[in-house]
């Protein structure tokens, strides 16, 4: 694959100076920071985006935002499918790997409907598709676009779908026909919602960009397993005037599949290390293709679009189109994405303080955990599940789990303290027991030296609460 321009500069090699010179410079500490330097910094470093500084929203400082927003922009475009704020913002990348700097815009999912389904049957699957959410670790998961595919080749049940899909769902969508005149139909359902388009061929460009442009709607350039068509797809679109492209490279299913990953780590090793313009565009994975492979059972298929989701989503899809609807199909994706969105360099973390379960009174147990998420999130569910009155002192341990905390000296006896005394413990209960980890154990004699309160040892385990609380609590005085 031949380079394009090589000049941009790749986000680590901005210095903050080069941003800094585009900020209004008005050291304002609207955006949090103590002034303008401080923004410009964690700007280049990707803690804020270029909207986190209001003055720049202002029209006394609009000049600046185009400079800025050149100067900063990824090598892979970003390019917003749907309105309003379910729209969803796919791309935006600015590098291969994500130990390299956060990953931005997390990979929607969508799932698809046919024309060829009973408007119930679609209705229901689409209701399906927005009702799916899961808790973990304190965030809702949940699906992220409706892809309407035509599978009867008619114009008329194509946009009677599309009409229907639009009036119940307020999900970005995904209008999914080779046929220009079919797409034109469904698009006249859904001129307002910015559709993307699937797809863009060597056969059909044309029309497909005729399309795009009179709808202002983003397009997916197609051409599967051939690379070299697909560069020469998105610079004929890009030349006649479609700025919002999607690549698809193709997603081949079984012995194919090793090709398919292949294809999309040249097309992001491209953009992003060799800085190709027409590599740099959001990158469309199809899973959904395990469905037309070899002849399989439905559980067997479901594995393969499983598995190929997960695949695509660590080499840099933008975009997945799926068909499976079970949950066990579904969540591997759904928490993969999770974490490989979240920054690598920050643990997941709750904010410190005070939670209250139940209806604590002063005689109530207090007990103390630690900022990471997962633990917070675990203790919380086993209280819950409980059905414990109680209450909880989430200790700032920089987002680290006990144990770890602890080996770290992130949990000691002297944090532990302050947090009592910063959260003003001795208001909450009119006793002075206080119930820490199991697995903070060794720190129980310096803690009651270091804050004056008795400490009771609990469980390794929070699933152990409810046993623990039972017959330890209220505590004995000869304790």
């Amino acid at each position: 694959m031949v380079a394009g321009k090589q000049q941009k500069k790749s986000i680590k090699e901005i210095s903050p100076i080069d941003v800094y010179k585009l900020l209004p410079k008005t050291n304002c500490r609207e955006c949090g920071e103590a002034n303008c330097m401080a923004f410009a910094t964690k700007l280049v470093n990707g803690e804020y985006t270029i909207p986190d500084c209001p003055p720049l929203r202002t029209d006394e400082y609009s000049h600046l935002l185009q400079e800025l927003g050149d100067l900063l922009a990824p090598p892979v475009k970003a390019v917003t499918i749907g309105t309003g704020e379910r729209a969803a913002i796919i791309g935006g990348k600015y590098v291969l790997y994500r130990h390299d700097f956060t990953y931005h815009n997390p990979t929607p999912i969508a799932v698809d409907v046919t024309d060829g389904m009973p408007e119930q049957e679609l209705v229901e699957r689409i209701k399906a598709i927005e009702g799916f959410s899961y808790q973990y670790i304190g965030r809702t998961l949940t699906l992220d676009a409706v892809a309407i595919r035509s599978t009867s080749g008619d114009p008329g049940r194509f946009a009677a779908a599309v009409r229907t899909a639009a009036a119940v769902t307020e999900h970005p969508l995904i209008l999914c026909t080779l046929d220009p005149a079919v797409m034109e139909a469904g698009l006249s359902e859904a001129a307002d919602r910015r559709p993307l388009l699937y797809a863009a061929t060597e056969g059909n460009w044309q029309e497909m960009a005729e399309l795009s442009l009179r709808f202002g709607a983003p397009l997916v350039a197609s051409a599967p397993g051939d690379l070299a068509l697909l560069r020469s797809l998105a610079a004929t679109l890009t030349e006649y005037g479609i700025s919002d492209i999607v690549l698809d490279p193709g997603t081949f299913p079984d012995a194919g599949f090793a090709g398919s990953i292949m294809a999309f780590t040249m097309l992001r090793n491209a953009a992003c290390a060799s800085h190709d313009e027409l590599a740099g565009f959001p990158l469309l994975g199809t899973p959904i293709a395990a469905w037309a492979g070899e002849e399989l059972s439905r559980e067997a298929v479901q594995w393969k679009e499983t598995y190929m989701a997960a695949m695509l989503l660590s080499r840099h899809a933008d975009l997945l189109i799926m068909h499976s609807m079970e949950g066990w199909a579904l969540l591997p994706q759904l928490i993969w994405r999770f974490n490989i969105y979240t920054d690598p360099r920050k643990p997941v973390s709750v904010d410190p303080g005070v939670r209250t379960f139940g209806s604590p009174d002063g005689q109530s147990p207090l007990l103390i955990t630690t900022n990471y998420a997962l633990t917070y999130f675990t203790v919380e569910a086993d209280i819950k599940s409980a059905h414990l009155d109680c209450y909880l002192i989430v200790a700032d341990t920089s987002g680290i789990s006990v144990e770890s905390a602890v080996a770290g000296r992130y949990l000691t006896a002297e944090s532990m303290a302050e947090a009592l005394r910063e959260n003003n413990a001795e208001a909450l209960v009119d006793h002075r027991y206080l119930i820490i980890p199991g697995l903070a154990a060794r720190l129980s004699g310096e803690t009651e030296e270091a804050s004056g309160w008795r400490v009771l040892v609990g469980p390794k385990d929070s699933s152990g609460l409810a046993r623990f609380i039972g017959e330890r609590w209220p505590p004995k005085d000869e304790e």
